[in-house]
């Protein structure tokens, strides 16, 4: 009632599956969403509901004194918190405050399309990276880029340089693992003729290659720490020495970071800098694995065997819709770069092969496909029967975990065969069956083979 006396349209729902289905039917710019509600933890719905298509801002119920909520709410990516005993002046000025945001929001939306070369998919977690990207193209401010390894980190660096006022100048990278015990503040910094032993020349070091440009520090966490500290004095005040120069030298860079580890917990662990971290996190981005945003697998596939095929000039490759389900069904733990890397080992295999199978597939990948497939099967079955038994009546435990693991064992079967292409040696590699017992299962549940 508060809500509608403010002029505003308001809907209510008592339950987290009732709530859900309205921000799923309906566009709703703020959400009040309570912690603890009779059917599950609203925190657990949150993904969920920003995810919709009109994105709204939630802010979260808590319980009073519960510094917890409040900070899981915030970290779940809430706009806001108001405690329990609600009080009208916190959530009038929360709403007001949302809904002024989400307007200069829309309002400051980048009116051209970004350069996003590379970056593929259309998920609500990467499309909330792409508008982080745009903001941070339009400041000068440092960036931090976070995520594991292979999740993009220099394509979203490279594309806020090209997005900026500073895409004509260099992009430099600094590739911090890599930097040799001795000899990181000549490469960083350069060096003067004669500044030390092997020094024949002057050399501009890549602070300077990167006056009017943009510096990328990959793997940031791999600084070592007495050039944190010499990097830190550049970061502020754009100068820095070259060694055995006698005068300061100036450079006007834009400065983007990455790392996949955790900068926080090393800064508590002594081994990276709060100041340069704070520094370096004026802006922070942080990339979804790939596992997190599986509904873009599929746009990522295709884009690279079509990149393959043109750089390869083997013309168009059928891919089968098994195959990209066996590569939605995977978790790549080495994320886009891991998924890259395999399509280029498939493509080079099934070079003669017009289209792609599961069986171009590494075995791992195929093995997780076919688990993904009967765990799928069995919970749909098993669904299926207990709404079809209008008397609810159930067997007896040992019957139910017989009927089950039978079943299990025939879909097991049924997808070894069809994994192998009827190959017995590589079902039995794999099942870790003898042949015998191979066949004497297949006989059971009445699956032909040649053989």
């Amino acid at each position: 009632r508060m809500i509608m006396r403010m002029g505003h349209h308001a809907t209510y729902a008592l339950t987290l599956k009732e709530g859900l289905k309205e921000a799923a039917s309906e566009a709703f710019d703020v959400v009040f969403l309570d912690v603890r509600l009779p059917d599950g933890n609203g925190l657990d719905a949150l993904p969920r509901i920003r995810e919709t298509t009109s994105a709204p801002e939630v802010i979260i119920i808590t319980g009073e004194g519960d510094p917890d909520g409040a900070e899981l709410a915030i970290k779940s990516g809430a706009w806001d918190y108001v405690e329990k005993p609600l009080l009208v002046e916190a959530m009038t000025l929360s709403l007001v405050r949302s809904l002024q945001y989400r307007e200069e929001k829309k309002a400051r939306k980048p009116p051209v399309a970004l350069k996003r070369e590379g970056i593929v998919g259309h998920s609500p977690q990467v499309k909330a990276c792409l508008d982080l990207l745009a903001q941070a193209a339009n400041s000068d401010a440092s960036v931090l880029i976070t995520g594991e390894t292979g999740t993009g980190k220099e394509l979203f660096a490279r594309a806020i340089h090209d997005n900026s006022p500073r895409a004509n100048k260099n992009f430099v990278v600094v590739d911090c693992a890599a930097l040799p015990d001795t000899l990181v503040e000549s490469m960083l910094f350069g060096h003067e003729k004669g500044a030390f032993t092997g020094a024949d020349k002057a050399q501009e070091g890549l602070v300077k290659q990167a006056d009017g440009g943009t510096l990328f520090l990959d793997e940031a966490g791999e600084l070592p720490m007495p050039i944190q500290k010499a990097f830190l004095r550049v970061l502020q005040e754009r100068r820095f020495r070259p060694i055995g120069g006698k005068r300061e030298a100036e450079s006007n860079f834009r400065v983007v970071a990455a790392t996949n580890r955790n900068l926080d917990e090393m800064v508590q662990h002594g081994q990276f800098r709060r100041d340069l971290l704070f520094r370096l996190r004026t802006f922070a981005i942080e990339l979804p694995p790939l596992r997190e945003r599986r509904e873009d697998i599929r746009e990522l596939a295709l884009h690279y065997i079509a990149k393959l095929n043109h750089r390869h000039g083997t013309g168009t490759k059928g891919v089968s819709p098994e195959f990209l389900d066996a590569l939605t069904a995977y978790d790549w733990p080495g994320n886009v770069r891991e998924l890259f890397n395999t399509l280029e080992r498939v493509l080079a295999s099934a070079r003669h092969n017009p289209t792609l199978f599961p069986k171009h597939l590494p075995t791992h990948i195929r093995i997780q496909a076919v688990r993904d497939s009967i765990g799928k099967e069995a919970r749909a079955q098993g669904s299926a029967k207990a709404s079809a038994d209008p008397s609810g009546m159930l067997p007896s435990l040992r019957d139910f975990r017989m009927a089950a693991a039978t079943e299990a064992e025939r879909q097991y079967l049924q997808h070894l065969v069809s994994l192998t292409s009827e190959n017995v040696k590589e079902a039995c590699r794999i099942s870790k069956l003898s042949r015998s017992r191979f066949y004497e299962l297949l006989k059971k549940h009445k699956i032909s083979i040649p053989g």
